[in-house]
């Protein structure tokens, strides 16, 4: 709901601060009093084209900020969330716009800079204008479908689930037949690759394994002359474990004479045993290490084969066995390729033909509920002066590439003025008037259906009167019921129907004229509507007949 409306050296108006509440709102004025600024100045705050041509002369700029009170499950929230704008629940929501006289335009939403472009989507959120310029709201045939959803109460969520089903299905053949196109012309290559990785054969960890035995036996190789000469020296009567072996016998047939050769027979004991323990690590070893070239040529082949085969397919030779599962499974798919694509467009068509059969019942119910909202339009348009009008909610088939998540039907509201006449879409058929008149039967018959939180119609009464604007106030009033509407009206059977009134009016000091805005208490709005059922002059019959617009009210 708009809050408050401020406007600085905006053409006449020089400075203005206005404050909003809820229900129906009359602007009324004389002719020329400079309604239309006030309208151009909001449009400026909600995001319309800058001309700098609107900023006052003699000033520098010219200043627009309009506040809102806002719901938490208003639709704008989730605009500010997803443009990254800060805003706290229950706070207001301030847009502000600023044109240099010298051209260029700022906008800002709580004081965060947005592009005009934002401000636009912002202002259409919380803001409908309606009027015979306008070419939003109502006017604009994208949004009609949405309303006669609403309007029918028409559940789209069992087809939306339909369609994702079938464009995933379309999805999934689409990329199925890539990849099978794709791997048929790299056939040839498949064949081959699979047959060397089968034959190859290699397995997870075996490079490294085969690295480990390489190197292994490469180290025996440079060390075996070494290992020979130690056992060499070691092993054979006349090896020095043989003559420690006769030491030790020796010494154990003196030990007796002396303490001291005891303790040293001991000692050759100890010494014998890790000479033993020495003996076997060498013969450990040296089978470890044994060197067999024709054993060493098998691993190194083996190992550079693996890793030859790795760079060749830019894998690491660990991936290898989990790449060659991956190529066969490629063989096998374009082997078995014309079965998995005719199940494939098997369910793509039986998920078209659950889409289309939700769609069906969907285009039956748009057709129920626009044959109602037809029906409900033409009881307002009787009272409104447009008994010779008609409207037709035209539900036509879409072609099939323009067909989405939300049906195969366009929607459309078309009218037409006179018996016979032919039926075309509302802002060419009819006039301003009878627009604006249109509009607001819609409204009604809507119940207000999808509305952003303010709607103003702009001279909804023009060129009509008496049982006319009375019927023009009573459904405004209606439709303003628990929402906030502004209306601009010469009207004042309409004027009487609002819960608050504003006087527009022009004045000048000879040098600078102003536009300014005032709020009316009861005493002054009576005064006004006697204006504006008396003119210039304000006759006691005009109050007397104000009273009695106002009293019926």
């Amino acid at each position: 709901m708009l809050t408050g409306l401020s406007i600085r050296d905006v053409v006449l108006i020089e400075a203005l601060d206005l404050s909003f509440s809820d229900g129906l709102g009359a602007l009324t004025g004389e002719t020329g009093a400079g309604k239309s600024i006030l309208l151009d100045a909001l449009g400026l705050a909600l995001g319309v084209r800058a001309d700098s041509g609107l900023v006052r002369q003699g000033a520098e700029r010219a200043v627009v900020s309009a506040t809102f009170d806002i719901p938490p499950s208003h639709p704008v929230g989730a605009l500010l969330t997803e443009s990254g704008l800060d805003a706290e629940p229950g706070e207001p929501l301030i847009v502000r716009r600023i044109v240099k006289a010298d051209g260029g335009s700022r906008a800002s939403v709580n004081d965060q800079p947005v592009s005009a472009a934002l401000l636009r989507e912002i202002g259409g959120l919380m803001v409908e204008i309606h009027g015979q310029h306008d070419d939003r709201g109502l006017l604009n045939a994208n949004g009609h479908r949405a309303l006669l959803d609403t309007f029918g109460g028409i559940d789209l969520a069992p087809l939306a689930a339909a369609w994702t089903d079938w464009r995933a299905a379309e999805e999934a053949l689409a990329a199925a037949r890539t990849e099978v196109e794709e791997a048929e012309r790299d056939r040839e290559f498949l064949d081959y690759a699979v047959a060397e990785l089968r034959q190859l054969a290699p397995q997870p960890g075996e490079e490294a394994e085969l690295a480990e035995s390489r190197a292994t036996m490469q180290k025996g190789d440079r060390i075996s002359g070494d290992l020979s000469e130690i056992v060499e020296l070691l092993d054979g009567s006349e090896g020095g474990l043989a003559k420690f072996r006769q030491a030790a016998r020796r010494a154990d047939r003196i030990a007796g004479e002396h303490e001291v050769l005891a303790e040293a027979l001991a000692a050759l004991d100890r010494a014998l045993i890790e000479a033993d323990l020495a003996e076997e690590k060498l013969a450990e070893a040296g089978h470890i290490l044994a060197f067999d070239p024709a054993r060493l040529d098998e691993v190194e082949r083996r190992l550079f084969d693996i890793r030859a085969l790795a760079r060749k397919h830019r894998v690491e030779p660990d991936a290898l066995s989990e790449f060659a599962v991956e190529m066969a499974a490629k063989l096998e798919r374009i082997e078995a390729g014309g079965a998995h694509l005719a199940a494939l467009e098997t369910d793509v068509a039986a998920k078209k033909t659950a889409y289309a059969k939700a769609a069906k019942s969907v285009h039956d119910k748009r057709t129920k509920a626009a044959k109602a909202l037809d029906t409900a339009v033409a009881a307002e348009l009787a009272p409104l002066k447009l008994d010779a009008a008609q409207l037709r909610t035209a539900v036509e088939p879409l072609d099939e590439d323009q067909w989405t998540a939300q049906g195969q039907d366009r929607v459309a509201f078309e009218i037409s003025t006179n018996p016979g006449a032919p039926f075309g879409p509302l802002a060419k058929i009819a006039s301003g008037g009878e627009l604006s008149r249109f509009i607001l039967a819609l409204k009604v018959a809507l119940a207000e259906q999808g509305g952003a939180a303010t709607m103003i119609f702009d001279e909804i009464d023009r060129g009509v009167g008496g049982a006319v604007a009375s019927a023009i106030g009573e459904r405004l009033a209606r439709l303003a019921e628990g929402a906030q509407l502004l209306v601009v009206t010469h009207s004042p059977q309409v004027a009487a129907r609002a819960g608050h009134q504003w006087q527009i009016a022009k004045s000048s000091d000879g040098l600078v004229t102003r536009t300014g805005v005032q709020r009316l208490d009861a005493e002054e709005r009576r005064e006004e509507i006697a204006r504006m059922l008396s003119g210039a002059e304000i006759t006691d019959e005009a109050r007397a007949q104000a009273d009695r617009l106002l009293e019926a009210m």
